[in-house]
């Protein structure tokens, strides 16, 4: 680890004033991600701009009925929150699934949006990445590849994202408020993360220098009965190897609404629009929610090790939705 300057903030602007001054350096808020980095390398601040005394560690119920949830909130805070875990379970749930209860009392709102991926040839310097040096190549193509993405990688990135809380937001439509030296700003989170195409070491839209200020949820009266189910390869602390955020309104055995959101199958989180699409206004059968898991599944690549994951998605969409249905109908 290289010498590096570590300065505490206590506002917003004094924060962006920093980052201005050295691009270089990096806003700190657990340190459960951006820290390990830093020991393995990978990445190499010259300067660590503590975040987590400003005042963004609030989650307020708006005037508009949406739930704004400040970026330095930990995810211990939001997922024990009484109005998350009434109006959106689902990421109640998803956040008690990542990472463990000591990580979860450091880990914020704004740094898990931001975590980077954790493939292993990313956090290895002895071996190419594009992700980490453009240019380099992604050895997992033909190498390890086994928990890699099967929907929209390219030739150049197949790593996967590994944040449970960000696909629970990405079902219920949540949008990141941000702020930079020019002055706020918002993206959708739909919009939040690029494609991975020619360029995986641009994940983000945020501009240049931006802070995360919040995250909001709109209204979504679906997302009251909702759940996150993880699927990984031990029963402790793991990264998932397929992950799915759903909720579901029906009525008479039919389908009004449904929210659907899959994780670790992307460089994103990722949003079933197709499975979506083909569910709304259709019956509430297990034949139908298998028929829609593979309309969206129809756009998979996988690689020769990962195929698995195509089935194991499928089944999840079958068993999330078919136990919501059953909890709806009673």
């Amino acid at each position: 680890m290289r010498e590096f300057g570590y300065e505490r903030v206590l506002d917003v602007s004094g924060a962006l004033a920093l980052l201005g001054e050295d691009p270089d350096a990096r806003f700190l808020g657990g340190g459960t991600n951006l820290v390990d980095l830093m020991k393995a390398g990978v990445e190499r601040p010259t300067r660590l701009i503590d975040v987590r005394e400003l005042p963004l560690d609030r989650i307020e119920l708006t005037s508009g009925g949406s739930l704004r949830i400040g970026a330095t909130v930990t995810n211990s805070d939001l997922a024990a929150h009484p109005e998350v875990r009434l109006r959106y379970p689902a990421l109640a749930q998803a956040v008690l699934a990542g990472a463990s209860g000591q990580l979860r009392n450091m880990a914020t709102v704004g740094g898990n949006l931001l975590q980077r991926t954790r493939c292993g040839y990313f956090t290895d310097l002895a071996k190419p990445c594009n992700k980490r040096a453009p240019g380099s190549g992604c050895p997992a193509i033909e190498g390890e590849h086994h928990n890699h993405a099967i929907l929209g990688a390219s030739a150049h990135c197949v790593a996967t994202h590994p944040s449970d809380m960000a696909v629970a937001l990405t079902a219920f439509d949540a949008v990141v408020s941000y702020e930079t030296a020019d002055g706020p700003g918002e993206l959708p989170l739909g919009q939040f993360y690029r494609p991975v195409a020619d360029t995986p070491h641009r994940e983000t839209a945020l501009p240049p220098g931006a802070l995360i200020t919040a995250v909001t949820l709109p209204p979504a009266p679906v997302a009251a009965l909702s759940r996150y189910r993880k699927v990984r390869e031990r029963a402790s602390y793991a990264f998932a190897i397929g992950s799915i955020a759903a909720a579901l309104d029906v009525q008479d055995d039919v389908v009004r609404e449904v929210r659907l959101a899959f994780g670790a199958v992307a460089s994103r989180p990722w949003r079933a629009r197709e499975a979506e699409l083909a569910l709304t206004g259709g019956p509430a059968s297990a034949e139908a929610f298998a028929a829609a898991a593979d309309a969206e599944l129809a756009a998979a690549t996988p690689l020769p090790h990962n195929g698995y994951k195509v089935t194991l998605m499928r089944n999840l969409v079958v068993a999330v939705l078919t136990e919501l249905a059953e909890e709806a109908a009673r």
